[in-house]
């Protein structure tokens, strides 16, 4: 059955359970699925159909959930697009999908400067008449689930009712969330984390509770505690921000899961997290384009700390070589995995190597070791090369990373004129921290050749919406011929 249709059986089993939190506000189940059909109905009567690209750019709120649940119902395919973007922006990304509507508040600027659909508060209303179109299937199309790419425009593999029902899976097996979970929600809702995670929790019939992605680390950790919070998902960035509060005591006792993802903690981070946030730390590695790869559970954080854990439930993970070979235990190669949940292409665009017979390979380098688990050695893209030899950034940056007094590290390669790239470190410290620190640091823990050569300390680290760290951006403050002049 296409996703929507649970929420039918939810309006008859469990009517009065509270679905959605927020602020004062608390919106049941069988409201809940009056509330969609009342949006279906409306976005209906603006001339949104079955299998019509409709972009989605609206603030965190029960409305922005609705109606991407209400799009799912009507058989639209949702373009997620963040409110916060300039005009420009959205735009763009608008005109490169070809979207054929845009909701958007009725304040947002872009309603007059583009034609665009604003939606006024109190938009969505009850409806007692439900909601049907019997051509919406689980095969139907449902989103087109954006990477969050560091450079250029994103892209967007289409992915069904059935694949994105396929990652719930995961959430409840490998996760173990469940109906009697109450999710607390702090990250934004266009962004795939945060929308995943939202309605694969009102799939399952548990409770939401929404909060601003703009609420204070003190503030989260207190609403936690006040709603009784079971889950909580947070990118490494916001668990910094929580650790650096210093909070008193166990900071979130009331978590049976707090889920990591988006880019790589460092072991001494997640030994801080277990013993100052919550014991219950799940680091889960993902990709738009193919839902959940990998999780380490509580237990991987001390046996296998460099990890990122082991597949996920029905997904096949293999390193090749650059002939596409499978290599054997141990060696570094190109990761690529498939499983139920993958998407099979990019709208509009080409796959290249990223989708290849039923593969998809997310740009990573790894490897895996005889118990199956996974390690990350970087970005395949963002290998250095130096006078002919591989160095991967992730390998230098977990020996920095546990140089104290290090806050956030990224390493990237230098264009140079003599060795084709050098090493470059930029790190946020406590002002503790030399530059002859970090290279006596190195040269005790590395070979020659992985020494950075450059060191810069920075503010702090640019990254994207994903909380990924966006080393061009690093990368063009060093200026021309840094590497050759330092």
């Amino acid at each position: 059955m296409p996703l929507d249709a649970v929420f039918r059986l939810h309006r008859r089993s469990r009517p009065t359970k509270t679905a959605i939190i927020e602020g004062d506000r608390r919106i049941d189940y069988r409201t809940l699925d009056r509330l969609i059909d009342g949006a279906a109905h409306a976005l209906h009567a603006q001339g949104i159909r079955r299998e019509m690209l409709v972009g989605v750019a609206l603030r965190d709120t029960a409305e922005h959930l609705i109606t991407l649940l209400a799009l799912a119902r009507l058989g639209a395919v949702m373009l997620p697009m963040d409110c916060r973007w300039q005009s420009a922006e959205k735009q763009g990304v608008a005109a490169h999908f070809a979207a054929e509507r845009v909701l958007l508040e009725a304040d947002d600027p872009a309603v007059a400067e583009y034609g665009w659909t604003g939606l006024e508060p109190g938009w969505i209303v009850e409806s007692g008449e439900p909601y049907h179109d019997l051509a919406v299937t689980d095969d139907s199309p449902l989103l087109l689930s954006l990477s969050s790419g560091t450079t250029g425009m994103p892209k967007g593999p289409r992915v069904t009712h059935r694949q994105f029902e396929s990652r719930f899976m995961v959430y409840w097996i490998n996760l173990g969330l469940n109906a009697q979970d109450v999710y607390v929600s702090v990250t934004p809702l266009y962004f795939g984390g945060g929308r995943g995670f939202n309605i694969a929790m009102l799939f399952a019939g548990a409770t939401v509770s929404l909060l601003s992605p703009r609420t204070r680390m003190p503030e989260l950790a207190a609403h936690v505690r006040s709603v009784g919070g079971t889950v909580l998902f947070l990118v490494p960035t916001m668990i910094r921000r929580l650790l650096e509060e210093g909070l008193p005591g166990l900071a979130l006792p009331t978590l049976r899961v707090l889920i990591s993802s988006g880019s790589a903690l460092h072991p001494e981070e997640r030994l801080a997290i277990r013993e100052r946030l919550t014991p219950n730390l799940f680091e889960f590695y993902s990709s738009t384009e193919g839902g959940g790869v990998s999780v380490l559970t509580p237990a991987d954080c001390e046996l296998h700390p460099d990890s990122v854990g082991r597949p996920a439930f029905r997904v096949e993970v293999e390193i090749v070589d650059e002939e596409h070979t499978p290599l054997p235990p141990g060696a570094i190669g190109r990761l690529r995995y498939r499983s139920p949940a993958s998407a099979k292409s990019y709208y509009r665009a080409e796959g290249g190597e990223a989708f290849r017979d039923g593969w998809f390979y997310p740009g990573d380098l790894a490897r895996l070791d005889e118990e199956g688990y996974l390690y990350l050695h970087g970005r395949a893209k963002d290998m250095i090369i130096r006078g002919g030899v591989n160095i991967y950034p992730q390998d230098v940056e977990r020996v920095l990373s546990d140089l104290p007094g290090v806050r956030e590290v990224a390493v990237a390669g230098a264009p140079s004129r003599e060795m084709g790239e050098e090493v470059a470190a930029f790190l946020v410290t406590d002002g503790s921290v030399t530059a002859e620190a970090v290279v006596a640091h190195c040269r005790a823990r590395l070979a020659p050749y992985k020494v950075p050569s450059i060191v810069r300390f920075v503010a702090e680290i640019p990254r994207n919406t994903a909380g990924k760290v966006l080393k061009a951006a690093l990368l063009e403050t060093l200026g021309e011929g840094a590497a050759d002049a330092r």
